[in-house]
Order: structure tokens, then sequence, then C-alpha cells
């Protein structure tokens, strides 16, 4: 769906990191990682840590680790880990995103598949309950 709506949009919503929630979102539906301030709040989390660290005058190397692991601390102190999210600095920083990724990319790709997969999750519950 992401894919089919980046070219009818004309716009990026499709990220790597969005197959890996995926997984977790459409084949362990009731993990705890997958709960919807999980996916969007450490999507975002993440990248917006990705393009802060981004501006620092540090080299490629430290920004890489510096924005993965601050990303891991925050997702885990503030209770909304999900586990791909953490790869979202490491998407910022080598392809250089700027500050409207984070709501033309990661918001509306991130509420997209949370509304996917809970749309599926209720066909695949009625599913169930009528056989």
């Amino acid at each position: 769906m992401l894919g089919w709506l980046d070219m009818s949009w004309q716009s990026t919503l499709l990220m790597a990191p969005f197959g890996a929630s995926c997984v977790l979102l459409f084949s362990l539906p009731d993990s705890p990682l997958t709960r919807p301030q999980n996916v969007l709040g450490g999507h975002l989390l993440s990248a917006t840590v990705g393009l802060v660290v981004q501006l620092l005058p540090l080299p490629m190397e430290l920004k890489l680790a510096l924005g993965v692991g601050l990303s891991i601390a925050l997702m885990q102190g503030l209770g909304l880990i999900h586990p791909p999210a953490g790869a979202n600095p490491l998407l910022i920083l080598l392809t250089t995103q700027s500050w409207p990724f984070l709501w033309q990319t990661v918001l509306p790709g991130a509420l997209l598949l949370i509304m996917v997969s809970h749309c599926a999750r209720r066909l695949q519950t009625s599913r169930l309950t009528t056989t």
C-alpha cells in the first residue's frame, strides 16, 4: 500500500524500517512492540533523534552510533520500544534527510501501517468468529 501511494501521490512514504515494522505488525500483532503508540512513537522519536544528531559536528561513524544508541535509550526510557525504528537514524544519516522527512514520510507511513494492520486484525477476528 505504501509503495502504491508513493507512486500515486508522487511522494515518499516507503522506507526500509517499515518493512521490519510490517513483520511485527502482521506476524506478532499481540506483541507489546506493536502497540500503536510504540509504532508511531518509536518511529517519530528515532527519526527526530537522527535529524538532530545529523546537525552535530561529529564524524559520521560517531553520528551513526550516537543516533542509534540515543534512540534505543529514549524509546526504552519512554516505554515506546519498537525495534524497527532503531534503523531510522541510520537511514536519515546515510541519506541526509531533512526535517520534512519526519512529517512527509515517517508520520504518514507509520499511521498508515497502524491503520492497515488494525483493519487486517479486525478482518481476521471477524473471520474467526464466523467460522
